[in-house]
């Protein structure tokens, strides 16, 4: 086979939606045409897109989703999916989403016995519970694995999820790493000023989330850990960055929290190099890319010992790592790291241990994954 591939992507979200999914796919996106690769995209369009897109960017209609402002699922396209593909068979696909757009393009690639492999990003069985729905939490893991088992392979971000998933009857789970650009996420980043506007001096302990600010984040642990901090160091400021439907109660309950909204890029960055100490208290992720981002940004890491936290982060070293579902030690573990007088060095160590992520790393190993379940189907 060729080593360059025509390689399709198809996913739900996409920058500038600001979540894993998204951002995941545009980096595996630019990565492979970095190496060579050919790369089609098909998403669902939107208001802000050009009457006349990149021939390598098919648009569908969406609909959106409920409880997630300004996120949109893609509505069923076999047909043009189809018709796409036949035109111009692409050696694999790669789906991203569970919705709509994404069974039909499973479907397509069935029928057209096209190379296809799904990424199971999202644990909609825990959400489901989280947003008063638990009953169904059974029934909707049975569908992703059914979804998932349609295809040639399910890619996922660390060894602890393939084993996971493969003990609960996903036939063909297949670990691919997780990326991040530590040129775009950088200790020079940080910004003497934004702290500053923060209401923070130069020991101040800053903490910050970035994230969905939305009931599957587990926010109530953070509160309380920060307000156990603030009994040690009164001064001490808590940093929100990211939206969400929790977000209005929580900022009426908490008038001191500083809420930096939705940022991206350079503005992202600024606000993870001008922290100390990043909290992380999801119980509810696949990986969780925000982690890998802090870690770049050369601050101190607190997270469950599980996604990310349990590929990358050493406990002590890192920051801190807290068994699974833990609440209290979480909460120590917050405090006793905000407290630590090694601060710097921690977010020195953090970044040290994630250097080697490379985005373009990644993409290689995508396509040679993507590359072997062609060859599997010939050898078939």
């Amino acid at each position: 086979m060729d080593p360059r591939l025509h390689i399709e992507l198809v996913t739900e979200t996409y920058p500038p939606d600001v979540n894993g999914v998204a951002l995941t796919v545009q980096s595996l996106e630019h990565g492979l045409r970095r190496l060579g690769h050919t790369v089609g995209l098909v998403r669902p369009e939107r208001e802000d897109d050009s009457p006349r897109p990149d021939p390598s960017l098919m648009l569908v209609e969406g609909a959106p989703i409920p409880r997630y402002p300004g996120l949109r699922f893609g509505l069923p396209a076999g047909k043009r999916l189809a018709a796409r593909w036949a035109a111009q068979r692409p050696d694999a696909v790669y789906i991203a989403t569970e919705g709509p757009l994404g069974w039909s393009a499973l479907k397509a690639c069935r029928r057209l016995g096209i190379p296809v492999a799904t990424g199971f990003h999202t644990r909609f069985d825990d959400y489901v519970g989280r947003y008063g729905a638990g009953f169904l939490s059974p029934w909707v893991f049975a569908w992703l694995r059914r979804f998932h088992n349609r295809a040639d392979a399910t890619l996922v971000p660390t060894r602890e999820l393939q084993d996971t998933l493969s003990q609960q009857g996903f036939h063909r789970a297949v670990r691919l790493g997780r990326a991040v650009d530590t040129r775009a996420f950088h200790p020079g980043w940080r910004d003497p000023a934004l702290r500053d506007s923060w209401g923070a001096t130069d020991g101040t302990p800053v903490v910050i989330h970035v994230g969905r600010i939305a009931p599957e984040k587990n926010l109530p642990l953070a509160v309380r850990s920060f307000r156990l901090l603030q009994q040690a160091r009164p001064e001490a400021r808590f940093v929100w960055v990211g939206d969400g439907p929790a977000r209005a109660a929580l900022q009426e309950a908490n008038p001191d929290f500083i809420f930096a909204g939705v940022q991206r890029g350079d503005a992202l960055a600024r606000c993870f190099a001008s922290a100390d100490v990043f909290c992380f208290p999801s119980l509810s992720e696949t990986f969780g890319n925000v982690t890998l981002e802090a870690m770049a940004s050369g601050i101190a890491t607190v997270a469950f010992d599980y996604g990310a936290a349990r590929e990358h982060l050493a406990h002590g070293a890192h920051g801190a790592t807290v068994p699974f579902g833990d609440e209290p030690g979480f909460t120590d573990a917050l405090v006793g790291t905000a407290l630590r007088p090694d601060l710097c060095q921690l977010g020195e160590n953090a970044r040290a241990a994630v250097q080697h992520l490379h985005p373009d790393t990644v993409a290689a190993e995508f396509a040679l994954l993507l590359a072997a379940l062609g060859d599997r189907e010939q050898a078939a």
